[in-house]
């Protein structure tokens, strides 16, 4: 791929969805175009970047699909989860019996379903709802069907997996591990591009999970998220990042528990 279309490319990225595509990722991204240029049979990435700029609707969620880095898993940074507990909890002993979270960038739906799984126990008789939400619809389409093979469920713990999984054929001889019904509905999935504000959750959120997502946004872009998130999150409430991210340089009222974690500060 030649620079000039590089370049276009990295344009449309960062205009339409804040995603910083770095200099140097040309064969990478040319790589992830592939299939789709056998697709529409087209010749070049010069003659995809004219279909995409004639086709900015669908054909442009398909290209940010394509370039999307989409690594996620059950349990992943274990201790985020223990620290939702803790936070619900506290939050429970005070009366508390509404609860929103919200898993930004939940690719697949690893996330959220383990969000789910450690929360249910904690919350009978509760009104919980877990908002998972993705720029990618083919990620999105992969966690509404919610099942997983047997290495991506090893994971979760034996009594969870018990307690949250349904396993059932799947092609190839497989089994596949399905999330119980029961879960499943109380995690509410839709496409959203974070590089679009406000966003359309009114809050106040009770925890965000925003893990590697910042990872590919330029300084401003990251700054109009953490905006939106101290507008959501409620007052104590944590947010959750990735182990290589961090909050520093950024104007924010969120202050930092340890690494990895911010809080918003308490009312008052």
């Amino acid at each position: 791929m030649d620079l000039e279309t590089y370049q276009a490319f990295q344009r449309i990225a960062h205009e339409r969805a804040g995603i910083f595509l770095r200099p140097g990722k040309s064969a990478l991204v040319q790589a992830r175009l592939a299939r789709r240029l056998r697709e529409l049979g087209l010749g070049s990435e010069r003659d995809y970047l004219e279909r995409l700029r004639r086709d900015a609707g669908d054909e442009l969620v398909r290209f940010l699909d394509a370039i999307s880095t989409n690594f996620t898993q059950f349990f992943r940074e274990p201790d985020h989860f223990e620290t939702l507990v803790q936070w619900v909890r506290v939050a429970r002993r005070a009366g508390q019996r509404r609860f929103r979270v919200w898993c930004a960038g939940c690719s697949s739906g690893e996330e959220p379903y383990t969000a789910a799984m450690v929360l249910e126990p904690e919350l009978e008789g509760c009104d919980w709802r877990i908002l998972a939400t993705d720029l990618s619809t083919r990620v999105l389409a992969r966690a509404a069907e919610a099942a997983y093979l047997d290495d991506e469920v090893a994971a979760i713990p034996a009594p969870l997996r018990a307690r949250c999984l349904a396993a059932r054929p799947g092609p190839g001889g497989a089994t596949l591990h399905e999330v119980v019904p029961r879960l499943r509905e109380r995690v509410v999935l839709r496409r959203l591009n974070l590089a679009e504000h406000p966003y359309p959750m009114q809050g106040p959120l009770d925890a965000v999970f925003c893990r590697n997502v910042m990872i590919y946004f330029d300084r401003p872009m990251r700054a109009g998220l953490v905006e939106e998130i101290e507008r959501l999150l409620r007052p104590g409430a944590p947010l959750f990042v990735g182990h290589s991210e961090t909050l520093a340089g950024l104007a924010t009222r969120l202050r930092s528990e340890r690494p990895s974690v911010y809080r918003m500060p308490e009312a008052g």
